[in-house]
This record gives C-alpha cells, structure tokens and sequence, in this order.
C-alpha cells in the first residue's frame, strides 16, 4: 500500500517549518500515491510557506504561553480547548496512518489528539535542549528522532533515535564551487568573505554589530554579505553604496552565498546550526538570549565543546569581537581546524533516516 495518510504538525518558525516540509517531500518521493495535511497555527509563517512547498494546511487557534503575566496567557486556555477540537476533528476527518511533530506550538494539539487515538507517531527534536511541547508529547509517541547526543535526560532512551535535523538538499553539494558562489554575487575573488545570517526575520543585535563594524571590516579588506531579515532591509539598506558591501533582506540562492563565504557570522537556531556542519566554513556563533530556554547558547556550546565553533554572547560583543575576529582572520590554521570539525559533526542524511523511522510506523 502507498496510498498512505500522512499528517504533519510544526511551526512558528522557519526551524520547525522548513525540517517538517522537508520530510513531506522525502516521503513523497517514496510513496507518490501518498496524501500529506499539514497543520499549523492560523496566524504564523507556515500558513504561507507550506502551501507554497505544495503541500495543504489547517489551521488553529493557538500561540505560545509568554513568559512574563499579560492579556493572551489568559486566552491560552480557550486557545488550547479549541486548538484540540480542532485538531480531534481533523484527525477524524483525515484519519492519517501517521503523525508527525517538529515542535512548535501547534504540534502540541494535534499530536495529543493522534496518539489518544493510536495513530502511531513520531517527534523530531531539533535542539540540544528540547522545547516544552516535545517533552510533554515525547510519553505518548512512538518515536523520537533528535539531533544532538545526550537527550536521554528528557526523553525515554528506548524512543530515540540520533538522526540529525533535515537540511536543504542544494547545500549538500557547495564543494569546490567557491569561485561560482563569488561570482554567483559577483565578489572580488582575492578578498575573503564574510557571511552575515541573522534568520529569516533577522536579528537585531547582529545587525548593529555589523553596522558599527562596516569599517573595520573595510579595514580588514573583507568583503560581505549581510542578510539582515525582512524587517530590518529598510533600516540597512542603505549601506548597499558602500564598496564591498552587499545587504540582503533574503537569501534565494542560500547555497551560492555558503559557496562563497570564508567566514560566517550566525545565530544558532537549531536548523541553522545543522546546515552549517553541513556547510564547514568557520564560524561564529552569536546566539540569540530572547529565545525559549537560551537553547540557542546550548546549540552553539555543543559545536563550541568540540572545537568546531567559536561563541561570542551578545553582552560580551563590545569587548570580544575584533580580539576574537582578529585571530580567526590572522590563522589559516585556526580556520582549518574549525572547518574539519564542524563538517565532521554533520549528520547528512537526516531527512533520509527520519523517513525510514515513519516507514517502519507505517508498515507495523
């Protein structure tokens, strides 16, 4: 049979989005007969970018609980009773063979509403320090494909399974095209490259650490490429008349902007910490605070702990970066170091190995 119902849940974010989309599109490619339902919370990105991937999306009404005492923790409790109506009423109507959940808010309902139903299940743990929805779930599930080492803490160890976190598959072939990612954005090909990538929607403090070094990067005779996000394009754009500076509000061609770069300054949301062992370039972590748990700093210190990384913390920027970005420039050795250890760290056929697990749940 290959006709099979696959449901999938995961959102809020490019990290829980993209992972999700790219295990719809493996599975596909195993069973073309298959039918895919996505479902996501109603007011975030997923609601656009699944249904541009091709793929069918529901909705629910459900946000996150914030941190601090206000107005929407009070309407979390409506928005959960609704969100598992919903998500019970979807089931019943699709009847999947299998769940899917790559965190996020939205997974939460719609997983509950599977498992209590004994639709076998699956979770995928993107982070070094799992999400409270995945360890709430991570009982009722089957299984549970993570991508770090040590998660036995949180989860049942007979349940994991270490897969790594889906990756873009153009990424897995920049090898020796250098010079084509230079020309790609037409760099002068004997400056080194910086790569600058806050995410999706960017980084605030990032984005004036780059502005306030522009010129000492000029300086340093570096070239960059600085994706600054959507909402901060209008408030940099201006720098694009400088020489040697080019400012982006999205990369298209992600693939071409890793061929081309020497250096790459990141976040380390957990997608983007797995693409780039894939990658192997030098980098530098700045990790966002403002995110659930720090996990970005937890991310970062386990490529850190193995010498593949280096991790300057936001508070620590006025006085750490040049002293740190000095030493990584000045050593070719120190940026061949990083390189091999990072890439030795890449787990390449995450995708492949995920859909191998939801192909055992499918044929129990």
């Amino acid at each position: 049979m290959s006709n099979y119902k696959i449901i999938l849940s995961g959102g809020g974010t490019g990290g829980h989005i993209y992972p999700a989309i790219a295990i719809a599109d493996e599975l596909k490619s195993r069973f073309p007969d298959a039918e895919f339902l996505f479902v996501g919370a109603s007011d975030r990105m997923e609601m656009e970018k699944v249904p541009q991937a091709g793929y069918e999306i529901e909705g629910l009404w459900i946000s996150g609980i914030q941190r601090k005492l206000t107005l929407r923790n009070l309407a979390f409790p409506f928005k959960l009773i609704s969100s598992l109506l919903k998500s019970r009423k979807i089931i019943n109507t699709f009847q999947p063979d299998v769940a899917i959940g790559t965190g996020g808010f939205a997974s939460g309902p719609l997983l509950k509403s599977a498992t209590s139903k004994g639709i076998p299940s699956l979770i995928q743990e993107q982070n070094s320090y799992p999400g409270i929805t995945n360890k709430l779930l991570s009982s009722q599930v089957d299984k549970i494909c993570v991508a770090y080492e040590g998660l036995e803490k949180f989860f049942p160890k007979e349940k994991i399974v270490l897969t790594g976190n889906p990756i873009r598959k153009d990424l897995l072939n920049i090898e020796g095209r250098h010079i084509e990612g230079k020309d790609a954005f037409s760099l002068i090909h004997s400056k080194h490259t910086l790569l600058v990538l806050g995410g999706s929607l960017g980084a605030r403090r990032v984005n004036q650490l780059i502005e306030e070094k522009l010129e000492y990067f000029q300086s340093q005779n570096i070239q960059v490429i600085w994706q600054c996000g959507k909402l901060y394009f209008q408030q940099y754009k201006h720098h694009n008349a400088l020489e040697n500076v080019q400012v982006h509000a999205f990369l298209n061609n992600m693939d071409m902007a890793y061929a081309a770069a020497d250096v790459i300054i990141s976040r380390a949301g957990a997608s983007s910490v797995s693409e780039l062992c894939v990658v192997g370039k030098p980098v530098v972590f700045i990790p966002s605070p403002n995110v659930a748990e720090d996990h970005q700093t937890k991310n970062a210190k386990a490529i850190v702990d193995k010498n593949a990384a280096i991790l300057i913390k936001e508070s620590e920027l006025d006085t750490q970066f040049e002293k740190e970005f000095d030493a990584l420039m000045l050593s070719s050795e120190k940026r061949d170091e990083l390189s091999k250890n990072i890439k030795q760290l890449a787990l390449v056929n995450a995708t492949k190995d995920i859909a191998d697990e939801v192909e055992k749940l499918l044929k129990q």
